[in-house]
Order: structure tokens, then C-alpha cells, then sequence
């Protein structure tokens, strides 16, 4: 069962991730958007997509150490991370002083319903068991207000008969996701597809798989009357 499953799959994660937190930020830092204009657009594209909602707040699930949720900062939003390792945490609030991080588990957020302008969810999916990623997709679809935003990037499998593949990463044993798949999934939901940026692997990439954005958001009650009537 999920709920089983969960809490299991958070407890590992945040063991890992600590004992590679400071590896995973000199790797992963603020260094990592300097040469990734694509990932600098979609940011800045979700960010403009977020303050027209007239909600601004941000969380960033995953944050790692906080490179992303200052990004997100500096875009405008009221951005916010939370993450499974305290480490990374610890890391976050030391890098970023005047930004907010807190300890917590995607599949059971410390957040109010429909609270939020938009959720970040930037390669931490990834370390989500197959079995264990419906859970979380359910906070994604709950913490932001109807018209809110989400914004999911993962790394892609190798075709459409592999929903999801299992990879080597820097912190833990991670998933390829089908593009197709994780859509589908982000329906059942409740969100709506809105966008994806697909990027195909570049010769200084520490590893050649094609990496996804999908841009989502949370429908507002009207549009969901209306479709419901086409």
C-alpha cells in the first residue's frame, strides 16, 4: 500500500540524501543554471504564469540546497523549499538566510489546501517510487489554489513502452519517467497539461537522457464546469 510504502521511501531518501549533501550542492549548486538557458527560460516562463494568477507563492519541493528557490526568488515569487534531508536543509538555510526551508515529505506536506500560486517539483520525483508517485501528485493537485501552477522536471526513459526505468544517480537509485506516462498521471489527478519542453542530451551532460519539463496547472471550477459541458 502507499501509505505503507511512503514513509519508508522518505526515511531512505533523507538517510541518502544527507550523506551526500555536500557532494549533491557542489554538483548541483548554484552553478547548475548558469549554462542551461532552456531551464532558465521555463523557470522564468512558470514564474510569469504564477504571479498573473495573483497568488505568488512558491513552494519548491526537493530543493536540495536552495539554489532553485532563490532562483525562483529573484524571478519574484514568495518562494519557499522544503526537502526530506535535513542536511540539505541545513545547506539551504546557510546558502539562502533570508528565504524559508523546512524538513518534509512530498507525499504529506505540512501546507493548507489551495494555499499556493505554484509547485516546483525540479528532479525530485525522480527518487519516487513507481508505486509511491500517486500520493505525492495528490499534494501536488491539493497545496496550490484552482488556476495555480505546477511545474515537474524528471529525465526521461528511452520510449513509450518504458512508463519508467530505474537509473544510478549522484544521491540515490532514481527513475526514468515516460513523458506520456507521468501526463497521464498528472490527469488522473487532476491537473491539466498546459506545456513540455523536452531536451535532448548535450555532449558535456553527465548523462545522456533526454530531460522534461511539464508545465501543469490546477483547474479553476468554472473551467472545469465548462469542460464538463463540451
Amino acid at each position: 500500500m502507499i501509505e505503507d510504502d511512503a514513509p519508508n521511501a522518505d526515511d531512505q531518501l533523507s538517510a541518502t540524501r544527507d550523506a551526500a549533501a555536500l557532494v549533491y550542492a557542489e554538483q548541483f549548486g548554484d552553478s547548475s543554471l548558469r549554462d542551461r538557458p532552456l531551464d532558465r527560460a521555463v523557470l522564468t516562463a512558470f514564474a510569469e504564469l504564477v504571479r498573473a494568477s495573483g497568488n505568488d507563492r512558491v513552494a519548491d519541493l526537493g530543493c536540495g540546497p536552495g539554489h532553485v528557490t532563490a532562483h525562483l526568488a529573484g524571478l519574484g515569487l514568495a518562494a519557499f523549499g522544503v526537502d526530506a534531508s535535513p542536511a540539505m536543509v541545513a545547506l539551504a538555510r546557510q546558502a539562502h538566510p533570508d528565504l524559508r526551508f523546512d524538513v518534509g515529505s512530498m507525499a504529506a506536506l505540512d501546507l493548507p489546501d489551495g494555499g499556493l500560486g505554484g509547485v516546483l517539483a525540479r528532479w525530485s520525483i525522480i527518487h519516487t517510487p513507481p508505486r509511491a508517485l500517486p500520493a505525492v501528485l495528490a499534494e501536488f493537485h491539493r497545496v496550490p489554489a484552482p488556476g495555480g501552477h505546477l511545474l515537474v522536471g524528471f529525465s526521461a526513459t528511452e520510449g513509450p513502452s518504458h512508463p519508467t526505468q530505474v537509473f544510478d544517480h549522484a544521491v540515490a537509485p532514481a527513475h526514468r519517467w515516460s513523458p506520456d506516462h507521468l501526463a497521464g498521471l498528472l490527469r488522473e489527478s487532476g491537473l491539466v497539461e498546459a506545456a513540455r519542453l523536452v531536451r535532448e542530451p548535450q555532449p558535456t551532460d553527465r548523462r545522456q537522457f533526454q530531460e522534461v519539463h511539464l508545465l501543469a496547472h490546477k483547474p479553476r471550477p468554472d473551467k472545469i464546469s465548462d469542460n464538463s459541458h463540451s
